[in-house]
């Protein structure tokens, strides 16, 4: 063979495979091209996505502590002493991630589980639009609007003591609904706003008050508001007034037409004093449930026929704390003292009242601005107003607790 005639050959073969290659890839995937549009699809999608548009992220908090606890309890002239302590008690610990989801500028969804006291629960879950700089309005499982501790002060790395204020963290705190917030200028000073519509409160069996329905208790829904005012340009004092008003009864039932009447007024005071940061706040609650008629069954005797009975259904709590930080002086300035006083009083002659005082205080030292260590002493007196006829009366209770407690935001 010429050596031309081999060369025309050699290069005439690949095309001809090349050729036939084309075309039998083309005949294979005619069958599938729908595929290929939904990826120019895509593809033509990814090329309008702008940068930040969606944005996903994971913080949340845990808190880790230890109890001491000395408790004297007082009936009948007879004293009861018991001692114990507890490495991360149900009231101490917590592991809560809150998961953050951001579409676009307007549109903000909010996810916190927790685990605590050896369960898993959701603190909130809620999606949030920002409609105008000043209006944001939030659907879903969201923290009433009633005083600031429940919203604002609650968490373990913003509480200045290691326990929760008696009756002020008890009030009802979060529910399913809708809610609008947001804030306006006052002059030199400013005002806030927070209302939200809720499936609302639900009327235990004896007297006690609960929220976080899914489904409402009755045809009723529940109107929850808290106004605040910061007088001052520096935004240094604010002073709040909250209500929440609904009906809390089951239809059908003893409670079936009664109404629940609850107040709050907040007050947050926070200025430096060179050398020293002085933060007080403080909140006082009145909580007026409708009369009704209750029924109870003694649980040491259940074949006794019930018992009726009624009480004023009226409750009151307040606190007032004050911490006090060095932030001036160098060698002092991670270091932070706080003291909080505490009230607490319920329905006398039901089954659950008394009358409740405690003294807390606190040394704390904080490792960065979102992490603290504290060591906190609390003294309680609690004496009991509970029905003697039903005997749910117990005496005088002491309780003097030291806690050690660590305290980080993610």
């Amino acid at each position: 063979m010429n050596k031309q005639l081999f060369l025309k050959r050699y290069y005439l073969l690949p095309i001809i495979l090349m050729v036939i290659s084309i075309n039998s890839f083309a005949q294979t995937t005619t069958v599938d091209s729908s595929i290929y549009d939904r990826l120019n699809y895509l593809e033509e999608q990814m090329n309008y996505h702008k940068s930040g548009d969606d944005h996903f992220m994971v913080v949340g908090l845990t808190t880790f502590g230890f109890i001491s606890q000395k408790s004297t309890n007082t009936l009948s002239g007879v004293s009861t002493v018991s001692k114990s302590n507890s490495l991360a008690d149900a009231d101490r610990y917590e592991f809560s991630p809150m998961m953050l989801w951001r579409h676009g500028k307007k549109f903000l969804m909010e996810f916190e589980p927790s685990f605590a006291n050896n369960s898993v629960g959701v603190n909130w879950a809620d999606i949030s639009y920002f409609a105008l700089p000043n209006v944001i309005i939030r659907a879903g499982y969201f923290v009433l609007p009633f005083g600031t501790y429940s919203k604002k002060q609650a968490a373990g790395w913003i509480n200045k003591l290691a326990t929760d204020p008696m009756g002020i963290a008890d009030a009802p705190s979060a529910d399913y609904g809708v809610e609008v917030e947001g804030g306006l200028a006052l002059g030199s000073g400013k005002l806030n706003y927070d209302f939200a519509l809720t499936n609302g409160l639900q009327l235990n069996n004896d007297g006690t008050l609960t929220t976080g329905n899914i489904v409402s208790a009755n045809n009723g829904k529940t109107f929850t508001g808290r106004v605040g005012i910061l007088p001052f340009s520096n935004s240094s004092l604010e002073l709040g007034a909250s209500g929440m008003f609904g009906n809390c009864g089951t239809p059908g039932t003893f409670s079936e037409n009664v109404k629940a009447k609850l107040y709050a007024f907040d007050l947050n005071f926070v200025k430096t004093f060179v050398p020293v940061l002085v933060n007080i706040k403080a909140q006082y609650n009145i909580v007026d449930v409708g009369n009704a008629t209750y029924s109870y069954t003694d649980p040491n005797n259940p074949s006794n026929p019930p018992v009726s009975y009624t009480f004023n259904n009226h409750s009151t709590s307040s606190f007032v704390q004050c911490a006090i930080r060095p932030t001036g002086i160098q060698s002092l300035h991670n270091l932070e003292l706080a003291s909080r006083y505490n009230t607490y009083s319920t329905p006398a002659n039901s089954t659950w009242g008394s009358d409740q005082h405690s003294f807390t205080l606190g040394l704390d030292y904080w490792l960065s601005w979102r992490a603290v260590l504290k060591c906190t002493y609390e003294w309680y007196t609690g004496n009991s107003t509970a029905s003697q006829i039903l005997n749910a009366y117990t005496g005088q209770t002491t309780n003097n607790t030291l806690y050690l407690q660590f305290s980080i935001q993610l």
